[in-house]
């Protein structure tokens, strides 16, 4: 069985959230910082929205904090979001071979069925995780275990890919292939991907 990520994997959208993060925290002063995208990068809503109140001091509720990210969102994921190269046809290849895909994912259920319903990529996965709804991160190795038996299949009968570094170590821990995948937006971690993933791509298309 084959489990995806969503962004930063599937779909060019990590830009997005490092505008609406920059944006964010220039309206209450605070620069956009390493230990700041470390805080809350590939992370559940609650939990990002959590830090984020504590690092800013902020008075706002972690509710509060969540709605206004989700606004500065906007439509974009309905909108202007792409597919990364090559993904599609890696999808479409392994439909023709019979592969069973998922897709697990720490995005909130409105943003993942808007990109993917505009990117016509729903039909290519029999079903949908996510992390928030298990409320558990994805750097938790458990995470995999529980979403393999929930599927059926052995965990060590499971290829992931993702393009967070620690998704990537829990997921190799948790006894997963993994493929880690290249996103300019984290392009530090290349190095590590490479160590410590079965195999490190720039693209999908190195896969077909």
């Amino acid at each position: 069985m084959l489990i995806f990520d969503m962004d930063g994997t599937l779909i060019d959208s990590n830009g997005i959230w490092r505008g609406v993060d920059e944006e964010f925290l220039a309206k209450r002063g605070y620069p956009y910082t390493e230990e700041y995208c470390a805080g809350v990068a590939h992370t559940i809503f609650p939990l990002a929205a959590e830090f984020t109140k504590q690092y800013c001091h902020l008075s706002e509720s972690i509710e509060e904090i969540m709605a206004e990210w989700m606004e500065m969102a906007g439509d974009m994921y309905a909108t202007k979001v792409p597919v990364k190269p090559g993904v599609v046809e890696y999808l479409e290849k392994c439909k023709v071979q019979g592969e069973e895909m998922i897709v697990l994912t720490s995005s909130v259920p409105a943003h993942c069925h808007a990109a993917l319903t505009k990117l016509k990529l729903m039909p290519y996965f029999s079903r949908i995780f996510f992390a928030n709804e298990l409320k558990m991160e994805k750097t938790n190795p458990e995470i995999y275990r529980i979403v393999a038996a929930e599927m059926g299949v052995k965990v060590n009968d499971c290829t992931f890919f993702d393009d967070s570094v620690e998704a990537c170590k829990a997921a190799k821990s948790a006894g997963l292939t993994v493929i880690g995948i290249h996103d300019p937006v984290f392009f530090q971690t290349g190095d590590e991907m490479r160590r410590i993933c079965d195999r490190y791509i720039m693209e999908f298309t190195e896969l077909l």
